[in-house]
């Protein structure tokens, strides 16, 4: 039994660099799964934005839904309403709405 803890005892343990081979390992997956895609997003987004005109349909980050009237380098205004204009910081805007008609009640 002594020998066999001596022996244990004796071993060499594994070079640094294969005991941080998992969190290397680790890093990627997080980088290729999670960083990288919410990148593309925000590229995506920031050209979206970058192409809005006047007249487009858009939708703010908080839910308002209202058409393009005047853009400028930071800020849009859009027409919620008739005769209900907000000015909106472009990147607070979520997404550009495809027209899809008219709506039922106008």
């Amino acid at each position: 039994m002594i020998d066999f803890l001596a022996a244990a005892a004796s071993a060499e343990a594994p070079p640094a660099w294969i005991q941080f081979l998992p969190l290397v390992g680790m890093g990627l997956i997080f980088w290729f799964l999670i960083i990288r895609p919410q990148m593309r997003r925000q590229k995506e987004h920031a050209t979206k934005i970058a192409a809005i005109k006047r007249g487009d349909q858009v939708i703010t980050a908080g839910g308002l839904l209202g058409k393009v009237v005047k853009v400028d380098d930071a800020y849009a205004e859009i027409e919620l309403a008739q005769g209900v204009r907000v000015k909106a910081v472009k990147s607070t805007i979520g997404d550009i709405v495809p027209p899809a008609g008219a709506a039922a009640n106008d």
